[in-house]
Order: C-alpha cells, then sequence, then structure tokens
C-alpha cells in the first residue's frame, strides 16, 4: 500500500523530492482552500503543515487514516496535540531550522524601531523630508531585555552584544545570567520576546508588566500572537508609555482588528520571521527526513507486533 501525503502549506522542493524518492505519493495541496480540507483528509496517511493550516476540530476528527502529522517550523501552537495523541496520531516539526532568520528579523525590527526607517520611507514616498522629526536612538549602550533564551533568543543576545548593547536575559531557570522578568522590566530601553505560546505565557506582557517598564520602551515580538496582550499594548502605545512596537505576528493572523497597525510608532511584518529561503530550504529537508523516520519506526511496531 503506497502511503499517501498531503502537503497543505509550500514548503521547499528539496523535501517534496525527498519523500517522492521513498515511493510516498505526495499531493502538494497549498493551493486546496483551508475550508475544504476536512473533505479531502480522510484519503491521505500524513499531513505535512506550516503555520496556516490549523489542525484541530473537524479536520482532526475526519483524518481516519492519518498517522502522522509534520509540521515545518517551531512550534506546534496550531495544531489540537491533545487531540492528536488521543487519535494516536504522531507529531513531528523542526526546531532549530529557522532561528538564525528569525534572530536576524528581530536585529531588522530593533534597528529600524531606533532610527525611525519605515516611517521615513513612507514619509518620502509621500513626498516629504522630516529629517527632524523622525530623530532617532543609538543601540549602542542601550539594554536589551530578552525574555526567552532558546536558540532564537541566545542568536539575539550574540547580535544585541555585538551591537554594543548590554543585555538582560529572563529565563524560567536559575543561572547567574538570567533574571526573574519583573527584575528586567524597570531596567530595558529595549524588550524582545522569544518565548513559545503556552497557557503559561499567553498575556505574559499586559498592563502590570507594561507599568513595571521605563517610559518610552520599545518592544519586539517576532514569537507568537498572544505572548504580549495587545488591547494593553494598544493602549501603553497611545499613552506613550511604549513609544514603539515591531510586531511579527498577532493574537489573530491576519489580524482584523486594525488598531494596532494604523498607529504611526507600529512597525509590522506578517509573521514572516523564518520566511526566508535558507530556512525554508533546512525545514523541508528535516521534516521530510522528520516524517520518513517516524513512518518507518511505526512500519516496524507494526512488523513486530504481527510477528
Amino acid at each position: 500500500m503506497v502511503i499517501k501525503i498531503l502537503v497543505s502549506d509550500k514548503i521547499a522542493d528539496e523535501g517534496i523530492g525527498i519523500l517522492q524518492e521513498k515511493g510516498y505519493k505526495v499531493i502538494t495541496g497549498w493551493n486546496i482552500p483551508k475550508t475544504d480540507l476536512p473533505k479531502v483528509i480522510g484519503e491521505y496517511d500524513v499531513l505535512i503543515v506550516r503555520s496556516a493550516t490549523k489542525v484541530r476540530g473537524e479536520l482532526l476528527e475526519n483524518a481516519k487514516k492519518l498517522r502522522v502529522i509534520g509540521r515545518a517550523g517551531e512550534g506546534l501552537d496550531n495544531i489540537d496535540f491533545e487531540r492528536a495523541k488521543q487519535l494516536g496520531i504522531a507529531l513531528v516539526n523542526t526546531p532549530h531550522v529557522s532561528y538564525i532568520s528569525v534572530a536576524e528579523l528581530t536585529l531588522g525590527h530593533l534597528i529600524a524601531l531606533a532610527r525611525n526607517i519605515v516611517q521615513s520611507t513612507i514619509s518620502m514616498r509621500e513626498g516629504k523630508w522630516e529629517k527632524d522629526k523622525l530623530m532617532g536612538t543609538e543601540l549602542n549602550g542601550k539594554t536589551l531585555g530578552i525574555i526567552g533564551c532558546g536558540f532564537i533568543g541566545k542568536d539575539v543576545e550574540r547580535l544585541a552584544l555585538a551591537l554594543g548593547m548590554r543585555v538582560i536575559v529572563v529565563e524560567e531557570c536559575v543561572h547567574d545570567r538570567f533574571v526573574p522578568l519583573g527584575d528586567m522590566l524597570p531596567h530595558a530601553d529595549f524588550i524582545t520576546l522569544h518565548v513559545p505560546l503556552t497557557p503559561k505565557t499567553r498575556h505574559l506582557i499586559s498592563d502590570i508588566e507594561f507599568n513595571l517598564m521605563k517610559d518610552g520602551v520599545r518592544i519586539i515580538d517576532c514569537s507568537r500572537g498572544g505572548v504580549i496582550d495587545q488591547e494593553a499594548l494598544y493602549q501603553a502605545l497611545k499613552s506613550g508609555k511604549v513609544a514603539g512596537a515591531a510586531l511579527d505576528v498577532f493574537e489573530e493572523e491576519p489580524p482584523r482588528d486594525r488598531r494596532l497597525l494604523e498607529l504611526p510608532n507600529v512597525i509590522v511584518t506578517p509573521h514572516m520571521g523564518a520566511q526566508t529561503f535558507e530556512a525554508q530550504h533546512r525545514a523541508s529537508i528535516q521534516i521530510a527526513h522528520n516524517v520518513i523516520d517516524v513512518l518507518e519506526k511505526l512500519n516496524l511496531e507494526s512488523d513486530l507486533a504481527l510477528g
């Protein structure tokens, strides 16, 4: 029996080729409307996604043959992890393949916030020359608070130190370099978040945390929407408590509530932290190998059970 694999979010051709070389039938289904996926998922043994496909609810319940879900990306927050486990579906992802790309986007946002690069571009396109109005600030000597020190956070730390910034790292574990969140907030000129979205981290930054921050702090979020309370951020930006924010992620994607996007001191990107040729190439190859590994393991276990 030929294994059928549905790839519902676009991955690089190299990953598709690796799966096909193993003799699997791979359907490149990223043009299938997401609302139609529950109607066709019952035909497939494997589903490969990135972040656009939400693997939950009706889609999971209709996945009668599904043995493996692979996510070409860091987290599994677009997948109902517990329900998939209950249904006996194995889950694999590709941690660490995109950390360089996300860290570099964070650095880009950091510099753009400090020097009003996006606002200057918009201004000049409107025929204006607002050199004095768009005064910036240097990063050298400023304090960057990093919330989360996994692969991405560590790479952001490396880049920030190269710019001459002081770095304060917040992490759950106890270490000489790490401090509690409340101890960092009053000292940081810039704050960047690099944590997964979990019940513990949802709205990790909200009214209480904003009140602890320096006046005029600038915030970057290239982690997950929902880690920052967007309503609280909006109010902090309106009041001037937060001087600027750079967001790659949102509580709802794409965001229907556009109030944050319309503020002049906010710059945004469409969840593109891992959206580089290099990161997608690595993720595509890694998810292909991870899916193959788990399928071969499942087949071996099945053979042993039959034996």
